[in-house]
């Protein structure tokens, strides 16, 4: 393994720039944070509809997300390479492919964990705000989303995780990627596939472990601003009590 990550690292890493498509890990992280910056306000805007109230406009929405969370990635990835030129006649490359493909597939998930996030909120903030005459508009954008948004970031870096690997699967579209740039390697040695795909496991073992291990201390460190915003209030509350 040693070996070929000496005589292969830098098309693991950049893929064949700049003597050709810029590809690899650093191909692989510009999907992922493309697609993650693209589902993500199509993803609140589905959370938004869904806990509206609004039948009519909820009701669809739910079962597209469940459609979608339904299906293998494989089938978006597929519908889109070879539905797009079909239906407009405009060919995509597999980077384009795997973009569009990631971010339907992404923000039907998204959209779950937003919609989580925002019913997780007491009751109570909203119907107070209601009651104060604050806007749905100004309620949503100053009380609602940045809660909910705060509250879910561990979750929303783990998902991008799950994006970073399934990424994975545009080699067999030939998306310059990880995965296709380890293809290429184990093309060119035959002999040693072992190897290769164990760096390439590796490489996405490091960089998924990093990721979660990110969520993870946001995790705790929202477990313990909590935990002190709780011993705050209960401080006075106390007082209250003996006196």
């Amino acid at each position: 393994m040693i070996e070929i990550i000496q005589k292969y690292w830098l098309l693991l890493l950049i893929g064949q720039y700049p003597h050709g498509p810029l590809g690899g890990l650093a191909m692989t992280l510009i999907i992922a944070l493309t697609v993650l910056v693209i589902s993500m306000p199509l993803a609140i805007a589905i959370a938004l509809a869904r806990t509206s109230g609004i039948a009519w406009l909820g009701r669809p929405l739910a079962l597209l997300v469940s459609l979608v969370r339904g299906l293998p990635f494989l089938m978006f990835v597929f519908w889109v390479y070879f539905g797009v030129p079909a239906l407009f006649g405009i060919s995509l490359g597999g980077t384009t492919t795997m973009i569009v493909a990631l971010t339907i597939y992404e923000a039907a998930y998204i959209s779950e964990i937003v919609r989580a996030g925002i019913e997780a909120i007491p009751k109570g903030q909203i119907e107070a705000a209601h009651a104060l005459g604050v806007r749905y508009g100004v309620r949503t954008l100053r009380i609602v989303l940045p809660q909910a948004l705060f509250n879910m970031l561990p979750s929303l870096i783990t998902q991008f995780a799950s994006i970073v690997k399934e990424t994975s699967i545009g080699y067999i579209i030939s998306a310059q990627e990880l995965t296709f740039a380890a293809t290429q390697a184990n093309n060119l040695e035959i002999t040693k596939p072992a190897a290769v795909f164990g760096v390439l496991a590796a490489g996405y073992y490091i960089l998924c472990g990093g990721i979660a291990g990110i969520a993870k201390m946001l995790e705790r460190r929202i477990l313990q601003q909590r935990q002190r915003a709780a011993a705050a209030e209960f401080v006075p509350l106390a007082a209250a009590v003996r006196t």
